[in-house]
C-alpha cells in the first residue's frame, strides 16, 4: 500500500516542479542558450540536492552508503542522457511552443516501457500498455498540425523525439541506480543517486562550457537569480522522481508523468499567453484519463 499510494502522489510533485523548471529555462534560452539554459538545471540543482540528502541522512539516522561500480555506472548513464535530453528539448523549443514540445517529449512514455522490458526485465501490464496507448494518443492529438496552421518544420519534432528517447534512456538508468543502492532506506536511496547525478552533469558542462562557451558560462552567474530558481525546482522534481523510482516500475512513473502536459498548458497559458486549441484540450482530456486509469490500477 505505501509503494501503490505515495509513488503516484510523488510522480505528481515532480511533474508540477519540472513544469515551473521547464519555463523558467524556456525564459533563459535566448540569454543563454541551449546548453546554458540546461547547466542551470544541474549547477543550480545540485546544492539544494545535497541539502536534501542531508535532511534525508539527519532525519532518517542511517549512514550514507557506499556505492557499487553497477550503481555508478547507471547513474553516469541516466546523468549523460539527461544531459543531451535538456538540450534536445530546449532547442526545439526555440521553435515551436513550450506546450508542443513537452507533448513531442512524453512519448518518452511508449519509450520507457519498451527499454524497462529489454535491459530491466520489467514486463508492462495489460492495464499500463492501455494507459501508455490512451496517453500517447492524446500527446500526439496535442501535438498535431491544425489545418489552418502553418507547416512547421520538421527539425522540432525530430528534437523532441529524439530528447524523448534520451529521458526515456535517463529513467530507466536512473531507476536501476536507485535500486542498485545498498541501504535499506527508499528516502536514502533516492536521496543519493540525485546528487552523484547532478555533480556529473554539473563536472561535465562546466568543462564543456569552459572550453567552447566562457561568455555562456558568465551568462549564467549573471542570472542568477532566474537560475536559482530553476535549480531549485530542478532539485525538487529529482528528488520526488527518484522516490517514485525507488517505489515502482520507471514505465508506470512516466506514463503517469504526461500530466505534465496538461500542467504545461496552464503554465504556456499563464507565461507565454499561448491559449490552447480544441484539439489540445482533447489531448489532455486523454492524457488525464490516462492518469487516472494508472491512478485507479
Amino acid at each position: 500500500m505505501y509503494a501503490s499510494g505515495l509513488w503516484a502522489v510523488f510522480t505528481l510533485i515532480a511533474s508540477a516542479a519540472q513544469t515551473l523548471r521547464n519555463a523558467m529555462q524556456r525564459e533563459l534560452i535566448g540569454a543563454l542558450g541551449a546548453v546554458g539554459a540546461a547547466q542551470v538545471r544541474f549547477l543550480f540543482g545540485l546544492p539544494f540536492a545535497v541539502v536534501f540528502l542531508a535532511g534525508v541522512r539527519v532525519s532518517t539516522g542511517i549512514a550514507l552508503p557506499a556505492l557499487s561500480p553497477s550503481t555508478l555506472a547507471w547513474t553516469l548513464l541516466g546523468a549523460l542522457a539527461q544531459i543531451a535530453a535538456t538540450a534536445l528539448m530546449l532547442a526545439a523549443m526555440r521553435q515551436r511552443s513550450f506546450v508542443v514540445v513537452v507533448a513531442f517529449t512524453k512519448t518518452e512514455a511508449a519509450q520507457v516501457a519498451l527499454f524497462a522490458l529489454i535491459f530491466l526485465g520489467e514486463t508492462p501490464t495489460a492495464k499500463l500498455v492501455g494507459a501508455i496507448a490512451l496517453a500517447t494518443a492524446g500527446v500526439f492529438l496535442m501535438s498535431a498540425r491544425g489545418a489552418d496552421e502553418p507547416s512547421p518544420s520538421w527539425r522540432p519534432a525530430a528534437m523532441g523525439l529524439a530528447s524523448a528517447a534520451m529521458f526515456a534512456v535517463a529513467a530507466i538508468a536512473f531507476r536501476a541506480g536507485v535500486t542498485t543502492v545498498a541501504t535499506p532506506s527508499i528516502a536514502i536511496a533516492a536521496s543519493t543517486i540525485p546528487v552523484v547525478g547532478l555533480a556529473i552533469q554539473t563536472a561535465v558542462l562546466l568543462a564543456y562550457m569552459a572550453a567552447f562557451d566562457r561568455a555562456g558560462l558568465a551568462a549564467i552567474f549573471a542570472l542568477w537569480r532566474a537560475s536559482l530558481f530553476a535549480g531549485f525546482m530542478g532539485a525538487l522534481a529529482s528528488q520526488f522522481w527518484f522516490l517514485a523510482f525507488a517505489l515502482t516500475d520507471a514505465a508506470r512513473v512516466r506514463t503517469l508523468a504526461l500530466i505534465e502536459v496538461p500542467f504545461a498548458q496552464v503554465a504556456s497559458l499563464r507565461l507565454f499567453r499561448e491559449a490552447p486549441s480544441l484539439r489540445e484540450w482533447l489531448g489532455m482530456a486523454l492524457i488525464v484519463a490516462a492518469a487516472a486509469v494508472l491512478i485507479n490500477g
